[in-house]
This record gives C-alpha cells, sequence and structure tokens, in this order.
C-alpha cells in the first residue's frame, strides 16, 4: 500500500514559498519565531535593510599569508557553536571591536564571533585531548575540565599547511576588502548575515576557490593606481590591522581576532 502523502497545490504555491524563503532570508530569527505582520515586515525592512547595504561585515578566516582560506556565512558556527547568523551582525556603525558582534541565543558568553574549523564534521581537539566543546565559549576559551589548560590550542593544519592557531578571524568592511584586493558583492543583497560570501565559490575552501567571485578581479587601471598591490596572497598581515581579540587590542574599521 502505498502510504506516501501527494499534496495537491495551485499555481500560486511555488511563488508563496519563494517568498517565505525570502522572508527567512531576510528576518532570520529576528521575528522569535512568530511572523511579522505585513506592517511589521515593511518597519523592520525600512530599519535594517540600510545598515546591510552601508555596514555589512565582510568575515573571513585569514591564513598567515593572506588567504582568505574560509568564507563565513549565515551557517557557519562559532567557536561557541552558535551559526554566524545568531550573532548581531546589523549596525548603524561600523563597530570598533569583534565584541560588538555577540551572540544573541539567550545565556550565551560568546565574547565575540570566532571561527573553529573542524576536522570533517567532527570537532577539534585541544592539546589538552578535550574537544572544543568542552572549553569556555569566551576568550581564552579555557578547558572547562579539571586539566590546568590555559587556553584552546589545536595543531590541526587548514587545507592551506598553515596551523589552525595561526589563522584570524577577520572582519572587514567593504572599503577594507577593495583596498586589500579581495572580492566583494556587486551589489549588496538585503539578507541576514552573509559574512564573506560572495557567490556559489564562497563555499569552498581558499586553495580550492580558483574562480572570481562577487566582483571579480580590479581592472587593470586600479593595479596602475595602486602599486605594489597583487591579488596574490600576501605574506605579511595587511598593516593596517590590528591584533586581535587574544592578544588585545581592536581596529576602527578591520577587526582581526585570532
Amino acid at each position: 500500500m502505498d502510504e506516501r502523502v501527494h499534496l495537491s497545490l495551485d499555481s500560486s504555491a511555488a511563488s508563496s514559498v519563494d517568498e517565505y524563503y525570502e522572508y527567512h532570508m531576510i528576518v532570520g530569527d529576528d521575528d522569535g519565531g512568530k511572523p511579522f505582520t505585513p506592517k511589521e515586515y515593511e518597519k523592520y525592512k525600512k530599519r535594517v535593510l540600510p545598515m546591510r547595504t552601508k555596514n555589512r561585515l565582510y568575515v573571513s578566516w585569514q591564513g598567515p599569508r593572506g588567504m582568505d582560506c574560509k568564507l563565513i556565512g549565515p551557517e557557519t558556527q562559532c567557536f561557541c557553536q552558535h551559526r554566524y547568523k545568531q550573532h548581531k551582525t546589523d549596525f548603524e556603525k561600523f563597530p570598533g571591536s569583534h565584541k560588538e558582534v555577540k551572540c544573541e541565543v539567550r545565556g550565551c558568553r560568546c565574547s565575540g564571533y570566532f571561527y573553529q574549523p573542524k576536522n570533517g564534521s567532527q570537532p577539534l581537539r585541544c592539546h589538552c585531548k578535550h574537544q572544543t566543546t568542552d572549553h569556555n565559549t569566551n576568550h581564552p576559551y579555557k578547558c572547562t575540565k579539571t586539566c590546568g589548560c590555559s587556553g584552546f590550542k589545536s595543531s590541526f593544519r587548514c587545507g592551506c599547511g598553515e596551523k589552525a592557531e595561526d589563522h584570524v578571524t577577520l572582519i572587514e568592511s567593504r572599503e577594507d576588502r577593495l583596498a586589500r584586493g579581495h572580492p566583494v558583492a556587486r551589489v549588496e543583497p538585503p539578507y541576514k548575515a552573509m559574512g564573506g560570501v560572495t557567490g556559489m565559490s564562497s563555499m569552498l575552501e581558499g586553495y580550492m576557490r580558483l574562480d572570481e567571485s562577487g566582483i571579480g578581479a580590479p581592472s587593470e587601471n586600479w593595479f596602475e593606481q595602486n602599486p605594489g598591490t597583487s591579488l596574490a596572497a600576501s605574506r605579511e598581515p595587511p598593516k593596517k590591522l590590528t591584533t586581535g581579540a587574544r592578544h588585545g587590542g581592536d581596529a576602527p574599521r578591520a577587526i582581526r581576532k585570532k
């Protein structure tokens, strides 16, 4: 006996699904689980869309040679195990500290969005032998076990060949990205917590991302006007970025967290 459920939908069903999907991409969890009324939805968009256009946070996990080894998207998990979209990402003024990009899940003590890679689908282990989830979610990420761990540290190596410890979680403005010759979106989308995602290739790890994404490569005139610049990964970190949370210090525009 066929126990499958067969749904009969009218011609407007597909557009309704598309509308709800777009609503969810724009609002995320900001409606508290109760969909906005049309009036509330328009009021919400009027408030947040200008912020997303003007002050989008481009978030990446950068290797020591300047490569964007991981571009952070809405579903990318933080060290606190909550996703980027569950953190505060809409700002009237560009944040001056990573601490402002805080987790909005009730009870979470996250000290600001900090990407932590995984070994396949498994969380990494610290040198103390305990997993990421056994450590505090705020800096310096000490182990909750009685092992004397002074802070999470792993020997895991990224696909670029460098240790995870040598990478930084970088939060930049559109202008910062362009100044470094890194891709940005052609048009800033209205969606919540897009982070560093600019195209389908953004889903790939940095060393696999061989095609252009976002706005693509700068023009030849741009290189002529900015001598000494290159799309090749730099061997030195950008001078304008300050050291991040693990060692103290904040930057007014680009935020570098290690």
